[in-house]
């Protein structure tokens, strides 16, 4: 996912893609847990992912409360 297809997204979209981010981040830790992950670089990329997302939620916070 790149920050482009990001800040496409309105508030409650992101809001959606980050609880989905999170679930999977939790599935691949428990994969990694039992010893059944294939792609360990996963976990990393979910990571970022989940980083961009709440960056660009803050951002639009943030400009929304200039804005008022």
């Amino acid at each position: 996912m790149n920050i482009q297809e990001i800040r496409e997204k309105n508030t409650a979209e992101l809001e959606k893609t980050l609880k989905d981010l999170k679930e999977e981040l939790f599935n691949l830790r428990f994969q990694l847990a039992i010893n059944q992950l294939d792609n360990p670089t996963r976990i990393t990329a979910v990571k970022r992912d989940i980083a961009r997302v709440n960056t660009v939620l803050r951002e639009n916070e943030l400009k929304n409360s200039t804005e008022a």
